[in-house]
């Protein structure tokens, strides 16, 4: 038993997970957060159809959205030739791979939550800002972001728990490869079917812990 519960295959899982994880919630919310921005204060023609492809990724099958990460990051595909051309470098079977697959799969769910609070706030704060000779930017750090920063929290906290969950998506990109790119979700699945109750129950604990913690901070009360 203390071979099947060794410390070093629980921990490890544990830690590639979070690596990925806090990568992939900070670059996804800087993509949400500018993609957000740019769509509630922005119109155009074809509007409809850039929003509809930034929530695909929320409605398509993880392991559909793997293999369109596959096909465009392997070898064959227009990035992943591009990336091996110019720096000899493939994401496919790696722990970039896993980091692009959490970008994908968590980013409709970021955009959509803070866009939500783009579209609440009242446009005349931000006109009186600058009429008053603030820039774009200062408009964004000052006026917006604090109006929003609920949802900002929220759309962060999203984006890191649905990273954190990825399994179908990272599978295919990224594979199931001990030490380097297996994460706590595709290590559940493989001890659960393997036999390994002990290891899948550890981790399933760990999983629950810190969703607990995510929601705890999600659902402090905003301070006045």
């Amino acid at each position: 038993m203390s071979e099947v519960f060794s410390w070093q295959s629980f921990i490890t899982p544990v830690i590639v997970s979070l690596k990925i994880t806090l990568l992939a919630s900070v670059i996804v919310f800087v993509l949400a957060l500018v993609a957000a921005r740019w769509m509630s204060r922005s119109s155009f023609r074809g509007k409809l159809w850039i929003d509809v492809l930034f929530m695909l990724p929320l409605v398509l099958p993880p392991t559909v959205v793997g293999f369109i990460l596959l096909y465009a990051f392997g070898k064959q595909g227009f990035a992943g030739r591009l990336l091996y051309e110019v720096f000899d470098f493939s994401v496919v079977f790696t722990w970039w791979g896993g980091v692009i697959s959490a970008v994908v799969v968590a980013f409709p769910l970021v955009y959509q939550t803070i866009k939500a609070g783009f579209d609440g706030i009242d446009r005349d704060l931000e006109d009186v800002a600058r009429s008053q000779g603030a820039n774009e930017w200062q408009v964004l750090r000052y006026i917006s972001m604090p109006l929003i920063y609920r949802m900002l929290l929220v759309g962060y906290m999203l984006g890191f728990a649905r990273a954190l969950g990825e399994f179908g998506a990272t599978l295919m990109l990224a594979g199931n490869i001990p030490g380097r790119t297996q994460t706590i979700a595709t290590a559940i699945y493989i001890a659960a079917d393997s036999g390994k109750t002990s290891l899948a129950l550890g981790w399933v604990i760990v999983m629950i812990l810190i969703s607990i913690l995510l929601l705890l901070i999600v659902r402090q009360p905003a301070k006045s």
